[in-house]
């Protein structure tokens, strides 16, 4: 039960954080919106927040593995607060320049870019291994619950005062989190090391960690897979209430909020349970569901707009079914020494996901109509979670650490 406290003390302050950060970044793009209303200056942000990731994030892990993750994370911490703080500034003085805009969107992406990876690989520090996945819901529940909440905190700035005072906000979440981080003792990691650090032959490292890991290399294509298709369903969604469903802005937003809520009640869950026995089992299954509830998703009637909003909930809650023991199977079975450079490598590979999945699906939905999208990419679901669960059976209950 020792874990508990530290992990507990660790997320109080990492969920204020998230909040904060949650609602900073509506306050910025709705910002950006109403000054610009360019889809350009929108589309511009958006990669101001994925290049961090998409460039340095590979190389992110090397450091993770060799230096203090407990000082990355508080350097982290203090990277995005420093951010936040150039902001507020410059709005003291008027109205900044667009570009200063997005660097400081680029500078509080580069602080996430190093703060995931090292978040995780700190949490097998302190968790037992039979724990982990038990810990990861535990961690995406107050990070999902962060993500519903955040946009509303951001809309409720916005109202009722400038995004340059919302910055503050993102200030005082950062500090918290590096109050918290600071008052828990962390063990060092063995493979601590200043001196001598050499990025591609610490990369290559990673690399054969993730080769020589069987069950990784054949559970993670048909996860990628996953992924480009579950990352535009949310996007998708709006497009069908309003287009299929005829509906409006409220019933959008019940939509989006009962995909949260899903995502939510799963990590509870899991955080309560521990989720199943049997880890690839629980992927492939809930891959699988997904596919199901995408295909019922896309035949629902018109007028059965209520039969809609349950396979929307389905989904959402099991899209947090295979990310949970998919991140908890890294954490037990990645090397510590290694677990850095193989979870930074992993992100940024997925965080290219998103734009690849959007842009196979968005001119697929534009020709053949956002339903029948649906029901084509949960039928791809199904047969990727059986082929998920066909390719990594024989691994279930047999970890090995590389």
């Amino acid at each position: 039960m020792n874990w508990k406290k530290p992990f507990f003390t660790i997320y109080a302050g990492q969920g204020f954080s998230l909040l904060s950060s949650a609602a900073v970044q509506f306050s910025i793009i709705w910002w950006i919106t109403l000054t610009t209303g360019s889809p350009l200056a929108i589309t511009l942000a958006a990669v101001a927040g994925l290049l961090p990731q998409a460039v340095i994030g590979p190389f992110a892990g090397v450091w993770i593995d060799r230096l203090n993750r407990k000082g990355i994370m508080i350097v982290a911490d203090g990277v995005v607060a420093s951010g936040s703080a150039v902001l507020f500034i410059a709005f003291l003085f008027g109205t900044p320049p667009m570009w200063m805009i997005y660097a400081v969107l680029f500078i509080r992406a580069l602080g996430e870019t190093f703060h995931k990876p090292a978040l995780n690989t700190i949490i097998p520090q302190l968790v037992p291994k039979e724990e982990l996945t038990k810990a990861g819901g535990l961690g995406q529940l107050i990070s999902s619950a962060c993500n519903i909440l955040g946009p509303m905190l951001g809309g409720l700035l916005m109202s009722i005062t400038t995004l340059g005072v919302a910055m503050l906000v993102d200030m005082f979440g950062a500090m918290l989190a590096i109050i918290t981080i600071t008052a828990v003792r962390i063990p060092r990691q063995s493979s601590f090391q200043v001196e001598k650090i050499k990025i591609w032959s610490d990369m290559k490292k990673g690399l054969v960690a993730m080769k020589q890991n069987k069950a990784l290399m054949r559970v993670f294509i048909p996860f990628f897979l996953t992924t480009i298709i579950f990352v535009p369903i949310g996007t998708m969604l709006p497009l069908m209430v309003k287009n299929y469903f005829g509906g409006n802005a409220w019933q959008n937003s019940l939509v989006q909020t009962l995909f949260s809520v899903g995502m939510l009640l799963a990590a509870g869950i899991i955080g309560v349970t521990g989720g199943m026995k049997k880890q690839f089992l629980m992927i492939a299954l809930s891959i699988s569901v997904l596919g199901v509830g995408s295909v019922l998703g896309g035949f629902v009637p018109a007028n059965l707009f209520w039969m809609f909003c349950i396979c929307v909930f389905v989904i959402g809650a099991c899209g947090m079914c295979f990310n949970i023991p998919f991140t908890s199977y890294l954490q037990r079975t990645i090397s510590e020494e290694n677990l850095g450079k193989v979870m930074s490598l992993v992100t940024s590979i997925l965080s290219f996901a998103a734009p690849v999945g959007m842009f196979i699906s968005g001119p697929i939905a534009q020709i053949v109509g956002v339903s029948n999208w649906m029901r084509g990419a949960g039928a791809v679901m199904i047969i990727v979670g059986i082929i998920t669960y066909l390719f990594t059976r024989e691994f279930d209950g047999k970890e090995k650490v590389n």
